[in-house]
């Protein structure tokens, strides 16, 4: 099993060694803090999985220290036990109501502090393996399944925060809207699977030709959608139009036979104080590639920059 991170807090050596003592018999790492604010800084470089603080420490107290952790911590959830006298029950019920999740009164059996640092330990774990279900969930939520990548629900959400960005800084930002041309052509000749393969093969080509400071991904269907910043309508249009020479001259094997596919791109861009919604900007995009379509297919539009003070 691997070893937790166990933070100390007591202003007490005696019960620091005491502490240190009892997990040295199990499989913890111990970090031990003097003060609380000496504990803070440990737990904020740190990031152990279980506390275990003295209840009264001559800067900050440990009804403080369980405060401070519950309000500032973004990580992985840390189980708190604090440690108090047998006569001090109502800084317990305020531990409690800190966040704290059980307390122990001093002095206490090595074997009781063990049982109940065990007990975090399982739920620290238990917290841990939902994190990464969630993650794994959440992962998904964002991901179009066929080809990997970023899915309409995660471009809208890049894409609204970079937008805001744009229009701070005054920085230029486009939408490059994809379609396979004639796709339902090959879905009823070839059939579906030999559909899925001419998506999977466009969409290594987009992911190939998008910088790590943009996103790409499919929307839906054979429709692919590239987004990005700090860019001249020519250079974009030199991007837009690299996507289509790749794909025209790509020879994709379907079985014992080798398809040739194109794609029509239309493009659209924004470059001022006042952003429009990305939903705008994806409908002028629309239209570019509709006029694309309209032109023979194969081919790049770009609608107007839209430019506002």
């Amino acid at each position: 099993m691997q070893k937790l991170k166990v933070l100390v807090a007591d202003d007490s050596e005696v019960y620091r060694k005491l502490v240190e003592k009892t997990l040295s018999e199990d499989s913890f790492t111990a970090l031990f803090a003097n003060t609380g604010r000496e504990a803070m800084e440990i737990f904020r470089r740190e990031n152990p999985a279980i506390v275990v603080t003295d209840c009264e420490m001559p800067d900050i107290t440990g009804v403080e220290l369980c405060r401070h952790i519950r309000a500032n911590s973004n990580s992985s959830y840390a189980y708190i036990i604090i440690l108090t006298g047998n006569a001090d029950k109502e800084n317990v019920v305020k531990g409690l109501s800190a966040g704290a999740d059980d307390y122990l009164t001093k002095p206490f059996h090595q074997g009781e502090l063990l049982a109940r640092i065990r007990v975090g330990r399982r739920l620290v774990c238990l917290h841990q393996q939902i994190e990464a279900k969630n993650q794994i969930l959440e992962e998904l939520a964002l991901t179009d399944p066929l080809t990997g990548l970023p899915n309409r629900r995660s471009i809208e959400l890049w894409a609204a925060r970079q937008l805001s960005g744009a229009a701070r800084h005054g920085f230029s930002f486009w939408v490059i809207l994809a379609d396979l041309d004639h796709f339902k052509v090959i879905n009823d000749t070839y059939g579906h699977d030999a559909g899925d393969q001419v998506l999977i093969r466009f969409a290594e080509i987009l992911k190939g030709n998008t910088r790590k400071s943009d996103i790409s991904g499919r929307i839906g269907g054979e429709e692919f959608l590239q987004v990005l910043s700090h860019a001249d309508e020519d250079g974009v249009r030199l991007i837009a139009e690299r996507l289509r020479k790749k794909l025209a001259v790509e020879e994709i094997d379907i079985g014992e036979q080798a398809v040739k596919v194109t794609v029509s791109l239309g493009v659209a861009g924004f470059q001022g104080k006042a952003a429009p919604s990305f939903s705008e900007l994806l409908k002028m995009a629309d239209a570019a590639l509709y006029r694309a379509k309209r032109a023979g297919r194969n081919r790049v539009e770009i609608e107007t920059v839209v430019s506002v003070a």
